[in-house]
């Protein structure tokens, strides 16, 4: 036999258990060599007592030696083996978090390159080699890392799970289709590629089941700011509805006290007056008093004679019987204090609740423009849509079914089928207008009644002062003053038409109870010229947000 074929190799020296140099290398019966530490902890788990390598069964446990042969040799190969570790490991890649570490690797761990379902170990480059040349661990099954894989294993047969059972959805062991599952429906788990297309379906359901989720935590959380936004909104109304209210209360309570007050002046500068003028008579009576008496211890009867003419002379004579100084009455002045109270707060609640209720219908603001092409042929538009005025002069424009051809109309372009909408129009210097909302199948041609029947919710001035809602009947409104800015808002849901004086912050007109079932139109007619005074034009106007 030639030198080089009896060379013993590193290969031959190696623990088929842990795949390392032997450590304490023991033999059993059947010849074959383990680590000490291996084949006892294999043994411990595995009973029978067998052989991992040929699979011979001991009925009795076997007693082990260490070969100390094997052992020298297997102590030389274990250095070199460290030194061509240490020398490689620095090439090789050190396992990171979340990557497979080498499961044979003592000390720094490095990153496992294929995972053994023989084994059930993962092997970094240099402790894969015995796999990768060893003829008896080359038919072991190797696959891409992987952790776990115990779990792999078959429980009850400690068999590779290599087979998938549809009739159970589970993953078994070939062992497994000899018993439970032996009449199942069963599939390699590489030729089973249904689940595959299923997890691609299931990440995308679930991939949309997020998107969904994010997009409503999105709607939720607008929601709240929109919430909030409200709240901060009303909270600050109602501040200064109340702090109004307060000082109204304060102003008549301030009133109050200064009526009772100047009734107590006046009664006290009375008595005071009466005072002075009783103690001025008390002065000279007292005055008078002395005299007498001085007088009346005289001997001398000429001087008492002559002092008695002067003494003579007539004493304060006013009757102060009748005089006295009544308390002022104030019967009554706190309930009337109460009730013109009472009377002032109820106009001012009406005025700073028309104040709240005109802010939050402006909140609904939108932008209107005219319709050129439902504009009456005597009607003359603005370049930018947002006025429009009587010519007296009536263009050769075509006869579509959209204009108007005998009422001096116009519609704007756009048209509303939900929600709410705001709008302002300046009336100023016009002495006739009609302003509102019109269903967009209206009737356009000839003469036209307006009203809810026919599609229309309007309020018109007539005659300069005299206006009117027409609603059916129509209704004569009685205003306080004549608006120069009209706001219409419109709740389609809740059927409602409403027109505020937007100067005086007060309502003019509610229509109620409304069926909308079409698109709603703006309305507007600036009505005839009457050879000029009627010639202002109708403004579409920007909504001044007031604080």
């Amino acid at each position: 036999m030639s030198a080089a074929s009896c060379r013993l190799t590193e290969d031959q020296f190696l623990c088929s258990i842990c795949l390392d140099v032997f450590t304490d290398p023991v033999s059993t019966p059947c010849g074959h060599n383990f680590c000490k530490t291996c084949i006892t902890q294999h043994w411990d788990v595995k009973v029978p007592y067998k052989c991992p390598n040929c699979n011979d069964v001991f009925n009795t446990r076997p007693e082990l030696r260490v070969n100390t042969f094997i052992s020298e040799v297997a102590a030389q190969f274990r250095q070199s083996a460290q030194q061509k570790a240490s020398s490689s490991s620095s090439e090789q890649q050190v396992s990171k978090p979340g990557e497979v570490p080498c499961d044979v690797c003592t000390g720094t761990k490095l990153k496992a390159l294929k995972s053994c379902l023989v084994c059930l170990v993962s092997y970094c480059e240099t402790h894969l080699e015995p796999h990768l040349t060893m003829s008896g661990l080359k038919r072991h099954q190797l696959i891409d890392p992987v952790e776990n894989l115990e779990g792999r294993m078959c429980e009850k047969h400690d068999k590779l799970l290599e087979l998938f059972c549809k009739t159970d959805q589970m993953c078994i062991c070939v062992l497994c289709t000899y018993s439970d599952n032996k009449t199942h429906d069963v599939v390699p788990l590489k030729e089973y590629k249904g689940k595959k297309a299923e997890l691609g379906k299931t990440e995308a359901e679930t991939q949309e089941m997020i998107q969904k989720r994010r997009l409503k935590i999105q709607e939720i959380k607008r929601s709240v700011e929109l919430s909030n936004q409200n709240a901060d909104r009303e909270i600050a109304e109602g501040v200064q509805v109340f702090t109004a209210l307060m000082e109204s209360v304060e102003r008549s309570q301030a009133e109050l006290v200064h009526t009772i007050k100047e009734k107590l002046r006046k009664t006290e500068k009375q008595a005071e007056g009466f005072i002075k003028e009783l103690e001025q008579e008390i002065s000279e009576l007292e005055k008078r008093s002395s005299e007498v008496e001085q007088l009346s211890r005289s001997e001398d009867s000429l001087h008492l004679l002559q002092s008695f003419t002067s003494l003579n002379a007539a004493p304060p004579t006013k009757d102060w019987t009748e005089v006295s100084v009544c308390p002022p009455s104030y019967e009554g002045t706190v309930v009337r204090a109460v009730n013109q109270l009472e009377e002032t707060l109820r106009k001012q609640m009406k005025k700073l609740l028309a104040e709240v209720e005109l802010k939050r219908v402006q909140q609904h603001e939108v932008d209107v423009t005219l319709d050129p092409d439902t504009a009456h042929p005597e009607l003359l538009l603005s370049d930018d849509g947002k006025q429009v005025y009587d010519g007296d002069v009536k263009k050769n424009l075509p006869d579509t079914p959209e204009r108007f051809d005998s009422c001096p109309c116009v519609l704007a372009k756009q048209s509303f089928s939900s929600g709410r909408f705001y709008y302002e129009v300046q009336v100023k210097g016009k002495t006739e207008w009609d302003l509102g909302v019109a269903r967009e199948s209206i009737n356009r041609k000839g003469k036209i009644k307006a009203s809810p029947r026919n599609g229309y919710w309007t309020i018109c001035l007539r005659n300069e002062k005299e206006y009117r809602a027409f609603a059916h009947p129509s209704v004569c409104l009685s205003l306080k003053s004549q608006p120069e800015k009209v706001g219409v808002f419109v709740d389609y849901e809740e059927g409602l038409v409403s027109f505020y004086d937007v100067d005086a912050a007060a309502l003019i007109y509610s229509f109620t109870g409304c069926s909308f079932t079409e698109r709603l139109h703006p309305y507007f007619s600036p009505s005839l010229n009457y050879g000029g005074k009627n010639s202002a034009p109708l403004i579409i106007s920007p909504v001044n947000h007031t604080e």
